[in-house]
């Protein structure tokens, strides 16, 4: 062993290789240089937040575009964060225009789903990728209603946790039984996925070609489960991270549905006390999907986000839109100030090391319009993001004369046309979303339906 030189140090490729299996596993002292405790390097991190049903376009709807933008009523909880944060108006996901149903399952794929096709990764899981080997879990997901934002390569949609007591428990405490319990566990369901991969590869050479494609799709899945079975027992016996009292008595709690705002803050607490931790550094909370995004009867809503959006003009039902997406505007503010205060491992505020997208598959619920998508940027500045302006496609496109406003500078109905077809068609969503995998170090020039990077 030759400590000058530094021979002893394993290889993580090759570590992996040697299993047999390209897996991901924790950062271990025989795979890092001496001294190299003394540079910290800051990890890169993102979040995705989906709010259904697009939103009141004509309260929020910014109409200036560039550094001296006025903020809109459903955006003004925003205002404090100016320098942080970049509204982005008139990018539309093109796959999900035929198809409002499939707003949600394509917001971070940029897919093309119709009746038959199956979906594409989702860029939190292309993120994954990279940062799976340096956290104990590779991504967190939550949300409201059973499925995720996340999707595997294999167009498999990830679970999802609800309870904030359970997503606290999966995260940071010790397993059931003890460790060596769990050992036992994981590794009688690796030995059981393996004799099933063996029973299915004999059972495939008697199969058409039709069910040998059904069967890959399932042999992925098993493989899937089969790394991740791997991975959580090369982790058992790396320590939890400590949490404080009062990060602990913050967090790990139930929250009764009537009380929106609590549960939002919780979960993104949750969301801060992950990445603080380094215990994961991709991260998705889906606020309910297109059907069945839930009242808030803590400010006065007793209907659900779906019923408010098809609103038929109800002046009553438009202004509690307003107030709804206005309260979700504010749970993302209290996220963005959470990142603010909590302190990084370079202790720099989290903030510069965390890129939060917050936004809708849909702009105009009532008509089902999909273009010109409610979208906020925040965070990531120690990523190379410049924040403070407004980012609007539309004005980008010849044919786009400006926003239509009456006498009083307020937006008229005209405005809805813009949400339903798109003004500029080459601004994708998806050349966002490559923006964002870019700055976590992905190394690809396209991703989902993208036909360029967004410059920010």
């Amino acid at each position: 062993m030759n400590i000058q030189t530094q021979s002893w140090l394993l290889n993580r490729r090759h570590a992996l290789k040697a299993l047999g299996s390209f897996i991901s596993l924790p950062l271990l002292e025989c795979m890092s240089p001496l001294r190299a405790a003394d540079k910290v390097v800051t990890p890169q991190r993102s979040a995705f937040i989906y709010l259904a049903n697009g939103v009141h376009s004509l309260n929020y709807q910014i109409t200036t575009a560039g550094r001296d933008y006025k903020f809109s009523r459903s955006l003004k909880p925003l205002e404090k964060h100016r320098d942080v944060i970049t509204p982005i108006s008139g990018l539309h996901h093109p796959g999900a225009l035929s198809h409002h149903h499939n707003c949600i399952n394509v917001f971070l794929t940029g897919g093309k789903l119709g009746p038959s096709d199956k979906n594409t990764i989702s860029v939190d899981q292309k993120m994954a990728e990279i940062t799976a080997p340096h956290t104990r879990y590779p991504s967190m997901e939550v949300a409201l209603t059973q499925g995720s934002l996340a999707w595997t390569a294999d167009g498999v949609q990830l679970p999802a946790l609800r309870r904030c007591s359970e997503i606290f428990a999966s995260l940071f405490e010790e397993p059931k039984g003890g460790k060596d319990a769990q050992r036992r566990a994981l590794r009688r369901k690796g030995s059981v996925l393996d004799a099933n991969l063996a029973e299915v590869r004999q059972l495939e050479k008697k199969m058409g070609a039709e069910d040998k494609g059904r069967m890959e799709q399932y042999l992925t899945s098993v493989r899937e489960a089969e790394i991740r079975t791997r991975r959580a027992d090369a982790w058992l016996d790396t320590p939890l991270p400590t949490i404080t009292a009062a990060d602990r008595k913050r967090t790990n709690r139930d929250i009764a549905a009537t009380m929106a705002g609590d549960y939002f803050r919780t979960v993104y607490d949750l969301m801060v006390l992950a990445f603080q931790t380094d215990v994961t550094r991709v991260a998705t909370f889906s606020l309910g999907g297109e059907g069945d995004a839930f009242s808030i009867p803590e400010i006065g809503i007793t209907e659900s986000r779906h019923q408010l959006s098809h609103h038929g003009g109800d002046a009553g039902y438009m202004e509690k839109l307003t107030m709804y997406d206005t309260f979700a505007i504010e749970q993302f503010s209290y996220f963005i100030t959470r990142l603010t205060e909590t302190k990084d491992l370079n202790g720099k505020p989290l903030i510069g090391s965390t890129m939060a997208l917050f936004g809708s598959g849909m702009s105009y619920g009532h008509s089902h319009g999909n273009a010109n998508l409610p979208l906020v940027l925040a965070g990531g500045g120690d990523l190379g993001l410049k924040h403070g302006s407004h980012l609007d496609f539309n004005k980008d496109a010849k044919a786009f004369e400006g926003y239509s406003l009456g006498t009083d500078g307020a937006l008229t109905t005209a405005h809805y046309q813009v949400c339903s077809r798109p003004v500029n068609s080459d601004a994708h969503m998806s050349n966002l979303l490559l923006l964002m995998a870019q700055r976590m170090g992905v190394e690809t020039e396209q991703f989902g339906d993208s036909n360029k990077v967004v410059a920010l």
